[in-house]
């Protein structure tokens, strides 16, 4: 019964340490080593999203649990349908019974079956309380795997049903709807190294509207699949950097928008969590940087700007600048 996000909260050196591009228009492109520190000074931060080692937990620690359980409530049926059918049908106390495997049941009967309340005690320390109709788990019960994982809330036919918790003991917890022993509609899951999810499930796994917190005060608000972000969604950095946009298992992926603290801001299409196809990033003092992308780094052409407003057209390869495209070229030949 009844489971980290990517790069984007990385807070990586670039980010922090971008310098000012010292460039200032000029017939040609610059050389020697000016050229080299104004093409490192051009590159824009690398932008991934979440901290290291910090995908949303997919997996519910229950995942394993349901054979399991049903398998407790069979095991002493076919001893319970030889016991001698008892007259009348109502509802009774009877004193304890002993199964030949080594469990007990304390509580009510009904003819030969367990109905109405009562404890059941298997030999390896797992227990079963609460309400019982015809032999099966059904109603508000509570039931203590012999691990110490407990569930405690609504069954139908043996099988977590309706409103319930369960507690793992490794601190991990889920609390809301359950479907045939599997999270089905709203719920909360809380993981024991404090990040938690609210929001939608289906067939056990996140599915829907949901917002996840990590440990560190980040959160995410939006759209999940199969257990991964996926879909359109807010990312909030403990260090407050903000993406919103496209997601794709877990990671930044199609249109988005990221923001820096410190006013930097990049519009455009990300793939696999970095920058790719058209582009734009802006720099906190005015400047910014229009064109294209690949693997997270400028590639292609791109145009320059100044924050007074002067640009130029260059061409790059992976991040380094190739040269500048005099104005008017390729203007002929059109």
């Amino acid at each position: 019964m009844g489971t980290k996000c990517s790069a984007l909260c990385n807070d990586s050196k670039k980010d922090k340490n971008d310098s000012v591009p010292e460039y200032q228009p000029g017939p040609g492109p610059q050389t020697g080593n000016g050229n080299r520190g104004f093409q490192q000074q051009m590159v824009a931060p690398a932008s991934s999203a979440m901290p290291d080692g910090s995908v949303p937990q997919e997996q519910a620690a229950h995942t394993d649990r349901s054979s399991v359980t049903v398998n407790y409530f069979e095991r002493e049926l076919s001893e319970l349908n030889k016991l001698p059918s008892q007259t009348g049908g109502d509802v009774e106390w009877r004193p304890p019974y002993q199964f030949q495997s080594g469990a007990s049941y304390t509580g009510q009967w009904k003819g030969n079956k367990r109905h109405g309340w009562g404890k059941m005690t298997w030999p390896d320390g797992a227990t079963y309380e609460g309400e019982w109709n015809e032999n099966k788990a059904e109603g508000k019960g509570h039931f203590v795997h012999f691990d110490g994982d407990i569930y405690i809330g609504e069954w139908r036919d043996n099988v977590a049903h309706g409103h319930g918790t369960y507690l793992h003991k490794n601190s991990t917890s889920y609390s809301g709807q359950w479907k045939n022993d599997v999270q089905e509609g709203y719920g909360v899951e809380t993981w024991g190294e404090g990040s938690r999810y609210e929001g939608s499930f289906k067939a056990g796994k996140k599915e829907g509207y949901g917002v996840y917190y990590w440990s560190d005060e980040s959160e995410y608000h939006g759209e999940w699949h199969s257990n991964k972000i996926n879909g359109v969604g807010l990312y909030k950095g403990k260090d407050a950097r903000l993406f919103r946009g496209e997601w794709r298992n877990s990671v930044m992926h199609g249109m988005g928008n990221y923001e820096w603290a410190d006013g930097r801001r990049y519009a455009g299409y990300y793939a696999e969590d970095r920058k790719e196809g058209f582009g734009i990033f802006y720099w906190s003092d005015g400047r910014r940087y229009e064109g294209f992308w690949k693997e997270g780094k400028q590639h292609g052409q791109g145009r320059y700007f100044l924050k007074n407003g002067t640009s130029k057209m260059a061409e790059w390869d992976m991040g380094h600048r190739l040269r500048w495209i005099p104005e008017g070229e390729g203007k002929e030949a059109a």
